[in-house]
């Protein structure tokens, strides 16, 4: 039975990329929907081929990419909304969260939930965005705060559960 193994660990290690995989294209997807629908299906427009440049930078299909960008046309399309949030962390590092969703109250709770595991706190608008200025589609600090390795690693696993939620794009912080 020498090597009985090896199909398994390889199937298995193939679900674990498929799955990041996974939930890239899906987060690419929602962004390709609501550029579509900002830009009418109009491919030659700034934004939605600068979205289409992204998604085709991390492989994803074209079939995929066309699928989403047609859905963004249709008449009963989702209503997608970009959505960002301010908060505070770990040792006090501020956080923008950046996502697009369907329902902002559930997205409101599911963030503020994973943001008081790990001791953070949702904030009002403008508490945390004095810290950063947004260049394009990007959040860049202004200023960069050390944080000590405990709160590092703490601020490390939230951005890592935030980034996993299916509402939420990006994450930005000022460490």
């Amino acid at each position: 039975m020498s090597g009985h193994n090896k199909w398994s660990k390889i199937k298995h290690k193939k679900a674990a990329d498929d799955a990041k995989k996974s939930k890239v294209f899906s987060k690419f997807a929602r962004l390709l929907t609501l550029e579509s629908k900002k830009a009418e299906g109009n491919v030659s427009a700034p934004g939605l081929r600068s979205v289409v440049e992204q998604a085709k930078a991390v492989n994803m299909p074209s079939a995929n990419i066309e699928r989403a960008i047609k859905k963004g046309t249709e008449k009963e399309a989702g209503a997608l909304e970009e959505v960002v949030y301010e908060a505070y962390g770990p040792g006090g590092s501020a956080l923008i969260i950046v996502g697009l969703t369907d329902n902002k109250n559930r997205s409101a709770a599911e963030t503020k939930h994973t943001l008081s595991k790990y001791g953070a706190s949702l904030s009002a608008p403008g508490s945390a965005a004095w810290a950063f200025e947004k260049k394009e589609s990007e959040w860049i600090p202004k200023t960069i705060i050390p944080l000590p390795q405990e709160d590092t690693d703490k601020l490390g696993k939230l951005i890592e559960e935030l980034e996993n939620n299916d509402d939420v794009q990006n994450v930005y912080t000022n460490t």
